[in-house]
């Protein structure tokens, strides 16, 4: 069985090398909605996949990403100073922030989350599925286990600037 929460963040980026003149050379932004997709080979002993309450570490990775300009790592030096010389909210991404690339890097950090969540009541194994991540009202982007394979990087490669990091220890 598979069950699917859903999550928002708005954000700004630049999406180097891609076919759009637009996108490749302007900061431009987007409503993102991301869907986490989790299955389970047997439910828990309150007859669930996962209780949604367990997903909050995901809702916390997402609102890191929300009102920030996520940077690809690519980018020039000159760039990237301007950016967090202008910038209080950057993540500083090792993927291309495309919708792919969003889609590639939070199955790998959601991975890892949802991994670290124990089965507390009930047997089988719930884990990720896969990560859909809507840029557009009309385009989405869907990162799945064998996507995710060998992508060459872990949660230790997203850079969160000090803003970011210092919200979080106001909640």
């Amino acid at each position: 069985m598979r069950i699917r929460k859903l999550f928002r963040f708005e954000a700004a980026h630049v999406v180097r090398n891609c076919a759009s003149r637009r996108c490749r050379e302007n900061i431009h932004g987007h409503s993102y909605v991301v869907e986490v997709f989790i299955s389970a080979n047997a439910l828990d002993r309150g007859d669930m996949v996962m209780d949604f309450a367990l997903l909050e570490p995901v809702r916390a990775l997402i609102d890191r990403f929300d009102h920030a300009y996520c940077l690809w790592r690519g980018e020039g030096e000159e760039f990237k100073e301007w950016i967090y010389r202008c910038n209080r909210r950057v993540v500083e991404m090792p993927v291309s922030p495309s919708a792919e690339g969003y889609a590639l890097l939070f199955f790998v950090l959601i991975d890892e989350i949802v991994a670290a969540i124990p089965r507390l009541n009930g047997d089988g194994e719930a884990r990720l599925y896969s990560v859909r991540v809507h840029e557009t009202a009309t385009g989405y982007a869907e990162a799945f286990r064998e996507d995710a394979r060998g992508v060459g990087f872990s949660s230790g490669d997203v850079l969160f600037s000090g803003a970011i990091l210092e919200e979080e220890g106001t909640r």
